[in-house]
């Protein structure tokens, strides 16, 4: 087995569900272990650093042999829950396939950038410049990990392979996520001139919004990120079948593209409750922020887009350039003043009960990551 298919299944066997989105996950330390162990095998210098209590960053430096442009590889360590999965750790080789949680999100883009690393260093190094190669935490939730990383080190570019297809992507939209409330009044079921439904007024709110996502959707798209568009996440309210429901809650994503304001999503929210209210004087509502991660677009003048299509094609892979659907630390990275694209092996199954890699594109990212850093160099 190719040593980077072999370091994917040990990847793939560490359980580094996320415990900010599962109670009990065990997170990053076993995998950050197996990482630092690799980096150092490999001859680099490694840190491991904390991004937070027992949430790992694992960073290792390689040196050129001369001073020049500084590369960065990044990749997150923890993956998502494992509910209805048979055997979610147990690495599975099918059809050129390999099977397995975290697979294709993004422990493919890990073992590649970890191969590629140790394929440089065997090689005699870097020409010049610096490889610096970050494995992150918490990518999954809060990016606490990528965070961390860019508040004490910085690159000339970085390529964070996520899983693309072997597409270049130069960018991804962004996202808020938006907590509406409605108010009524409880009483008892058999009394409506007492009682305000608090669930049917946020009907209206669910309404409006509909409404605006097919406006979102309908504009021009943006030439690598698409449209904006926006979903109804959660939704809780009432107390009991024979009360009015006083209170109903409701989370929703709003995905942004450049170009937009980043207050778009409240304002937008806003401007729906306010319509309301002036068409009843009994609507209450409020609405706020609880999180939100701006759009990313690479700079179109920037030297690792034509470096990266220059490194595929000499693995003999035609370049191809577009977006992801998904955010990813690219834009922490890139916000930070590190212009990065995401790039990596293809698959299925993110997130979902079945989940795989393809191998042969593991290998061909790992070769293209080589490649693109053997001539990053002045």
């Amino acid at each position: 087995m190719d040593p980077t298919i072999k370091l994917l299944c040990d990847l793939v066997a560490a359980d580094s569900v996320n415990p900010s989105l599962v109670a009990g996950g065990p997170g990053e330390i076993e995998i950050a272990k197996i990482i630092a162990d690799e980096l150092r095998s490999a001859g680099m210098d490694v840190e491991v650093e904390e991004a937070a209590p027992g949430r790992p960053n694992v960073v290792g430096v390689l040196e050129g042999h001369r001073q020049g442009r500084s590369l960065m590889f990044c990749g997150h360590t923890d993956t998502v829950g494992v509910a209805g999965m048979e055997a979610p750790f147990n690495p599975i080789m099918r059809d050129g396939r390999l099977f397995g949680r975290g697979a294709e999100d993004m422990k493919g883009g890990l073992a590649a950038m970890l191969g590629a690393a140790r394929a440089v260093a065997a090689s005699g190094g870097l020409p010049a410049g610096k490889l610096i190669v970050a494995a992150v935490a918490d990518e999954e939730y809060a990016s606490i990990g990528a965070e961390a990383l860019v508040a004490r080190w910085s690159a000339d570019a970085a390529v964070v392979p996520e899983p693309t297809d072997m597409v270049i992507a130069t960018g991804h939209r962004g996202f808020t996520w938006v907590e509406i409330t409605t108010e009524g009044i409880a009483a008892h079921g058999s009394r409506p001139r007492e009682g305000r439904d608090a669930i049917l007024r946020m009907g209206r709110v669910l309404a409006r919004l509909e409404a605006l996502d097919g406006e979102l959707q309908s504009r021009a798209p943006h030439p690598v990120l698409g449209t904006a568009s926006l979903h109804a996440s959660l939704i809780n309210g009432g107390r009991e079948l024979s009360t009015y429901p006083d209170r109903c809650v409701l989370q929703m994503e709003r995905r942004s593209i450049t170009g937009e304001g980043r207050d778009a999503a409240l304002a937008e929210v806003e401007a729906i409750l306010a319509s309301l209210r002036s068409e009843d004087d009994q609507f209450r509502a409020s609405a706020k922020v609880l999180f939100d991660r701006r759009p990313y677009e690479t700079p179109l003048d920037h030297f690792l887009v034509p470096a990266l299509e220059a490194a595929l094609a000499k693995v003999g892979r035609v370049a191809n350039r577009g977006g992801v659907s998904f955010w990813t630390d690219a834009a922490i990275l890139g916000h930070a003043g590190i212009p990065s694209v995401i790039f990596g092996p293809g698959g299925a199954g993110l997130h979902s009960t079945e989940e795989y890699v393809k191998v042969e594109d593991v290998l061909t990212c790992r070769d293209t990551l080589v490649e693109l850093a053997r001539a990053i160099r002045a």
